[in-house]
């Protein structure tokens, strides 16, 4: 197996190093050729590291970055006063060559604006979009959805850009040789949508290379039945949202259901083997990490607030992309089709 290295941003997120400085161990343990760097305060992270009695390990280096983005900085103040954050410097280290993915929990604003800005998109795509995987009805299925609010506002373009993306992620990581693709809109006819969505289906049932099922409802993101859910960042941000709101709610009331009195506690007791595999099939540890898709390089985004588990499947998406070279095929991809 040939090396991969990672950049890890130490500092961000909602825990910091309690959770990434954990992952990063746990990760090298599972993977032989994995290679990661701490990017944060150097003193702060040795300090954690001889604190917590960290064993040392030749796989694990530390880069120093005197600075942090804050969760709720502006992106724009972000990227030109903080040149030496651990979000920039753990993206310089991706385009210097020296890491080949980085993975961090920080604003994701600042870490979207400073990766387009380092990085900058690849030829023919005209904005990077956020993609990441959803559970399914199907038995350890997923549906990967893009974009999820890297951009408000997107055009015919940019949307037939997100399908041939997704379609290359998903093919390459998850094994899947034509991964069925759908347009997310307000019905399924033909006649349903906006002009943008309708110009989009038009382009992507012109298009061979993409295997195109047609639009499909909010109701079905979770049936199973594309692989691969195409809408813009507005659409995208508020679906994942409002589909995370409903999980919290619906937990919320199974544990009161299950509280009410001493029959409702025993039979709570009884459906724990019941729900036990749903809990695991729904839990978002499993999902965490959204990939910035459509850059030079690969930038991995975990959930601000995530466990050591969440942030250790991070790592693993990003070394993935790493070991399938999602940018060079998606840069194929593209050229192929747009005639770059």
């Amino acid at each position: 197996m040939s090396k991969v290295t990672i950049a890890l941003d130490a500092m961000s997120g909602d825990k910091g190093m309690d959770i990434v400085i954990p992952a990063a161990f746990d990760s090298l343990k599972d993977h032989a050729n994995l290679h990661l760097v701490l990017v944060g305060d150097q003193s702060l992270i040795e300090e954690y590291l001889q604190k917590n009695k960290c064993p040392k390990s030749e796989r694990l280096t530390i880069y120093h970055a005197s600075q942090i983005v804050e969760m709720g900085e502006p992106p724009s103040k972000a990227l030109r006063n903080k040149k030496d954050s651990s979000i920039r410097v753990a993206v310089n280290l991706v385009k210097e060559g020296v890491a080949q993915a980085c993975v961090s929990a920080g604003n994701t604003g600042a870490l979207m604006a400073t990766a387009r800005f380092v990085l900058k998109t690849l030829p023919g795509i005209d904005r990077p979009a956020i993609i990441s995987a959803l559970p399914t009805k199907k038995e350890n299925g997923c549906v990967r959805v893009l974009d999820l609010g890297a951009n408000i506002d997107s055009s015919v373009a940019m949307l037939f850009q997100f399908a041939i993306m997704g379609s290359i992620l998903t093919s390459a990581v998850d094994g899947i040789e034509k991964p069925k693709v759908a347009l997310l809109n307000v019905g399924e006819e033909e006649i349903k949508g906006n002009e943008r969505v309708k110009e989009a289906a038009r382009l992507l049932l012109e298009t061979e290379e993409i295997n195109y099922i047609g639009y499909i409802e909010g109701n079905d993101i979770y049936s199973g039945k594309a692989d691969v859910i195409v809408c813009d960042g507005f659409v995208g941000n508020i679906a994942l949202k409002a589909s995370e709101g409903i999980a919290d709610f619906m937990g919320q009331l199974i544990k009161k259901a299950f509280r009410r009195n001493f029959f409702a506690k025993l039979a709570g007791t009884l459906a724990i083997f019941v729900l036990r595999p749903l809990v695991k099939q729904m839990n978002p540890e499993v999902y965490n990490g959204a990939s910035f898709v459509g850059l030079r390089g690969i930038v991995v985004k975990s959930h601000g607030n995530t466990t050591v588990k969440g942030f250790e499947q991070a790592i693993n998406r990003a070394i993935s992309e790493v070991e399938h070279n999602v940018p060079e095929l998606i840069k194929h991809e593209v050229e192929e089709l747009l005639l770059i």
